[in-house]
């Protein structure tokens, strides 16, 4: 039995999900002690993720939660969960676990992102504005958070050239970021500047064609120029 645990924990590891997920699910739970069955739980849960199964990974990571006596493990659980709940649309219950966080004390650049982009979903732009500018003061060279904020200043015109400066340099950190090209793209669309933003929304289109938020921006640049 522990031979098949860790050797699912293995495949699991090397990225090989389906794999380890036949394994876990293979295991009988009721031979196993309640912080093996946590564990088992907690994995059948990241496996569930990263196969984009999200329901049936909010069942198991809800498990785990619930009787996980390490810190750091409900803390990956209530990251991973938020994640699903923000892949899922349910902002709301994505925002619940990132809160529970940061009351238990975790105070990450990552958690601080996750609140800036929930509240977008939200459309409460200036909490998500707060929740950046919060992520941005653990570590200023956050690209996730200076394009996130970058991008809401530019967006709601509280101050484009500054929300400019952080698209590029969020562009700079990751030029291959299609995000973070459409985030600068826009924002030079925003500064009148046709020619660059045709440059990164095309570059970013190249990178990810089906993104349905860049194509609106591109078609929204060309229908202005023609």
């Amino acid at each position: 039995m522990a031979a098949s645990f860790e050797e699912a924990v293995n495949l699991y590891n090397t990225k090989r999900w389906n794999s380890a997920l036949q394994i876990f699910q293979d295991i009988d739970g009721s031979a196993l002690s309640m912080e093996k069955k946590t564990e088992l739980a907690y994995y059948l849960g990241l496996c569930y993720t990263k196969l984009e199964r999200y329901n049936d990974a909010a069942i198991y990571l809800e498990q785990a939660i619930i009787n996980e006596p390490g810190a750091l493990r409900m803390c990956q659980c209530r990251l991973t969960l938020a994640y699903i709940y923000m892949m899922t649309r349910r902002a709301r219950l994505a925002e619940f676990e990132l809160e529970n966080l940061v009351k238990n004390g975790f105070k990450s650049v990552q958690i601080y992102t996750m609140l800036g982009y929930v509240a977008c979903m939200q459309k409460n732009n200036e909490r998500a504005v707060k929740m950046y500018e919060t992520a941005l003061d653990i570590d200023p060279n956050n690209a996730t958070a200076m394009n996130g904020l970058g991008f809401l200043l530019v967006e709601s015109g509280k101050d484009v050239r500054r929300g400019l400066e952080l698209c590029k340099r969020a562009v700079e950190k990751r030029p291959k970021n299609a995000a973070y090209l459409d985030s600068l793209g826009w924002a030079y669309y925003k500064t009148g500047e046709m020619l660059e933003a045709r440059q990164m929304l095309r570059r970013a289109l190249d990178l990810a064609p089906r993104q349905k938020d860049i194509s609106m921006h591109m078609k929204t640049l060309l229908s202005e120029a023609s």
